[in-house]
């Protein structure tokens, strides 16, 4: 609750540990297994009130989505345990792949074994890192396979297919604004204007609200 209060008042790590202090807590750790976002990321985030955009962890955890972003690839921030993860969720729920245009799905899945490489080398064997890859290790052959290829590097290309249910492909293109000091990324999305998938994502932003409103509607 503490920790909840302090993200809602867009608390500095400084005060947010100060505010623990005060309630009589320890401060949860800082740096790569903190989740609490800097106030300067919320601010921009908050602003990003007609694309899709959200802020991920380190490890592909998403912690704030926009409305058009949950329009455009379900509510993220619903899972629990490891898969929090998209990495982990690539490679063990099938489902998890039809966010995402076929043709791509090989390079993503090298992007994230190469990048759970990268992240449970830097964190160490005793990591939630290590810990995500290991599990991978054990319940997924195509992870396991690219794993002992000890690729290193294989980044996304600016530009993304997502495949949605009611309005097909919509190319956008991603920017990415790293925070380093909590290993957080905003990421947002955006469509080339006049193109066929800018004019998409701006009737996904009239039918997204709508399905948003169904959804939590008791009758829906």
């Amino acid at each position: 609750m503490i920790a909840s209060i302090a993200q809602g008042l867009h608390l500095s790590l400084d005060e947010r540990d100060h505010l623990f202090r005060l309630a009589g807590h320890n401060p949860p750790t800082r740096g790569s297994t903190s989740e609490h976002i800097s106030p300067g990321l919320l601010r921009i985030f908050d602003r990003l009130t007609d694309s899709p955009a959200e802020i991920v962890t380190e490890l592909g955890e998403t912690l704030r989505q926009t409305p058009l972003g949950v329009a455009l690839t379900g509510d993220l921030t619903r899972y629990t345990g490891p898969a929090r993860s998209i990495a982990y969720r690539w490679f063990t729920d099938p489902a998890s792949r039809t966010l995402y245009h076929p043709d791509d799905h090989e390079r993503i899945s090298r992007v994230f074994a190469s990048g759970a490489r990268k992240i449970a080398t830097l964190r160490g064997p005793g990591s939630r890192a290590a810990g995500i890859a290991n599990l991978l290790l054990d319940q997924s052959p195509e992870f396991a396979s690219l794993w002992s290829e000890h690729e290193v590097g294989v980044g996304f290309d600016h530009a993304k297919r997502f495949v949605h249910p009611e309005l097909g492909v919509l190319e956008l293109t991603c920017q990415a604004l790293l925070d380093p000091d909590q290993s957080h990324t905003l990421l947002v999305f955006t469509a080339v204007p006049g193109s066929e998938s800018y004019e998409k994502l701006q009737l996904l932003s009239v039918i997204g609200t709508q399905r948003i409103t169904q959804r939590s509607s008791p009758n829906a």
